[in-house]
């Protein structure tokens, strides 16, 4: 086994307990999944003191304590703490080429080391985590959060300003009366003409995953029964008769046989990762309307069915060599979780549905955003037979982001959600539960929290523009931009330009990784900026301008107009330290990328303040 690259030999014991004074903190994670992760690091990088509860052993969530290690979207969108988590995945395993291992993904990993890197990012000054904890009670004291959990069969309480509700499910919604969605929203509600006429309360499928790993090279274990499951109760090969084979369509590839079946989720180390949903081990349950308890039943047979899928691969197919491999600290070999692909949705300052994805410049919403996605809209619903037929997959839409407002309530102060419980549409959630999304999600929780205990506010009085210039300095995205990379030195003026709707990017709904480019090498004209501008600077109604190339004398014009008092000769000598890579010369025309960043640094627009829907707040 390789071990880790040296920038992540950090452990968890690393650091002394610099945490909890008399149980206090400034953070109260619940969760320990991809949101809660990326949250708990990104408010401790900023100073505050975090309390993560984990009720398993592991970081991640349904990343690698639900075994779903293929990565799904984002490839081309390495967004601040996902981009390091796959950074340290490449280091891990070689580079980009050996995760690239299946076909449904770019990154694919053994659930156990994405743990144990997370474990690594996670191993930071003012994080502590309390791991095979549960949350009991949930109360609320005076300007304070006081939560009870329970860890090595004893009861323990730590106390905060902040509380972050990171679960799968979204667990603490109905505890603390938030007003929260749940199952397919009604078209009336949410304005989206593929939602059904009526509201209902089916969610999707959920998937207990297994990992298989192929052992024929391994003679003793080969001849072994290790690993080879028992036939279920209730088995029925017939519900798994067409896993092998699938037709072609727009977005599908056809799949003709078993072994191309199971190498969509190939991992590294000849391990597979079973999450197959072409009669595969999909699994409806109806867990919003059932108790903990009645839950808890219920997934006993939802990996029951898994079971019985993997017999099937090992007995009706013949492939006795894949057993399941030794990948989780479980008694089974089975996940510690099942996947869950939604959850309550909280009701929050703002509700983003299909058409803000759809149309994202019909709308203000993309100026607050956060966090940056490209997948399709993904639904799982075939193994309920009442749900309605929606051809989700079909909902054309580009890459998209996540405005600020979805992870803050309207009515409770000082609490912010972090997973796949945002306030969005059940259409919209088919695109937004993606790791790699709700990782952005959580970095932005993680900085809004931090930010409101460092300024003494409550989240909703936090400038959205504060929290949007802390992730960029962590080299996270606000626009989906494809073609500006971290990396280019024009990367933060541009993400700041697009965010303000200055200078707009294109959107192309393209199969399984949707896109936005920025085009930064494109020539402007002189009306496109002006109109551009006109809502942060009106003064300049009244200039000329026309559709030719905007040259630098026009933009002198306007920087008189709007900033009189500003030398012009600051703009040449400026020129090389703002990295520009154009000439400085009067009648060249200025590329897109060459506008973003004189725009930023002498115009300064994206310091102007706006509200939750986008809109410039009066000064």
């Amino acid at each position: 086994m390789k071990i880790l690259a040296p920038f992540f030999l950090l452990t968890l014991m690393s650091f002394p307990c610099l945490l909890v004074a008399q149980n206090q903190a400034d953070v109260i994670i619940i969760g320990g999944g991809a949101g809660g992760t990326s949250a708990a690091i990104q408010a401790a990088r900023m100073g505050a003191r975090v309390q993560l509860i984990e009720s398993t052993s592991w970081l991640g969530g349904m990343l690698t304590s639900a075994g779903v290690s293929a990565i799904d979207g984002n490839h081309k969108l390495p967004s601040g703490i996902w981009g390091e988590f796959r950074e340290a995945l490449y280091a891990y395993y070689g580079g980009p080429d050996s995760v690239a291992t299946g076909w449904v993904s770019h990154t694919l990993f053994e659930p156990s080391v994405g743990n144990r890197i997370l474990q690594q990012l996670a191993a930071i000054p003012n994080v502590q985590i309390a791991f095979n904890a549960k949350f009991q009670k949930v109360e609320r004291k005076s300007s304070e959060w006081l939560i009870t959990y329970l860890q090595k069969g004893k009861k323990r309480t730590i106390r905060a300003p902040m509380l972050i509700d990171a679960t799968e499910t979204g667990d603490l919604l109905p505890l603390l009366k938030a007003d929260f969605r749940v199952g397919m929203d009604a078209k009336e509600d949410t304005g989206e003409q593929e939602a059904p006429k009526m509201a209902n309360q089916i969610v999707q499928d959920l998937t207990y995953t297994a990992i298989l790993k192929d052992v024929s090279k391994d003679t003793r274990l080969s001849k072994s029964k290790k690993g080879l499951v028992k036939k279920p109760k209730n088995y029925n090969p017939g519900d798994f008769a067409c896993a092998c084979k699938r037709e072609a369509s727009d977005m599908f590839g056809s799949v003709s046989d078993c072994k191309q079946m199971l190498d969509y989720a190939k991992l590294p180390n000849d391990k597979y990762l079973i999450n197959w949903p072409n009669c595969g081990n999909d699994f409806y349950l109806n867990w919003p309307e059932l108790s903990l308890n009645e839950q808890q039943e219920q997934l006993q047979k939802a990996k029951a069915f898994t079971q019985g899928f993997l017999y099937y691969i090992q007995n009706e197919l013949g492939f006795q060599n894949l057993r399941l491999a030794d990948e989780f600290p479980t008694k089974d070999r089975y996940p510690m979780i099942p996947y869950h692909r939604e959850a309550r949705r909280m009701k929050g300052k703002v509700f983003l549905t299909v058409n803000h994805l759809e149309r994202p410049y019909d709308f203000d919403l993309y100026k607050t955003g956060v966090a940056v996605g490209d997948y399709p809209i993904d639904h799982h619903h075939d193994k309920n037979p009442e749900a309605p037929e929606i051809e989700f997959i079909n909902i054309k839409v580009p890459s998209y982001n996540i405005p600020l407002g979805t992870i803050v309530p309207e009515n409770i102060p000082n609490f912010l959600v972090a997973e796949k419980n945002i306030s969005v549409s059940n259409i919209a959630n088919g695109t937004t539960r993606l790791q790699p999304v709700v990782m952005g999600i959580g970095q932005a929780a993680g900085a809004l929290a931090a930010i409101a205990v460092h300024e003494s506010k409550t989240p909703s009085e936090v400038s959205i523009r504060t929290v949007q210039q802390s992730l960029l300095k962590n080299n996270a995205y606000l626009m989906p931009f494809i073609d500006v990379a971290v990396d280019d030195p024009a990367f933060s003026s541009i993400q700041k330009i697009g965010a303000t709707g200055i200078l707009q990017g294109f959107g192309v709904p393209y199969k399984w990784a949707n896109q936005t480019w920025f085009y930064p090498e494109r020539m402007v004209s002189e009306y496109e900026w002006k109109i551009g501008l006109l809502p942060y600077f009106p003064e300049i109604s009244e200039l000329p301008a026309s559709g030719g190339h905007l040259q630098l004398d026009f933009l002198k014009k306007v920087v008189q107009r709007v900033k009189p008092t500003y030398n012009l000769e600051a703009i040449a000598d400026s020129w090389q330290s703002w990295s520009i890579l154009q000439t400085c010369d009067k009648r060249t025309p200025l590329t897109r990328r060459t506008l973003s960043i004189l725009t930023d640094k002498i115009l300064e627009p994206f310091e102007r303040s706006i509200n939750w829907e986008g809109h410039l707040l009066k000064e």
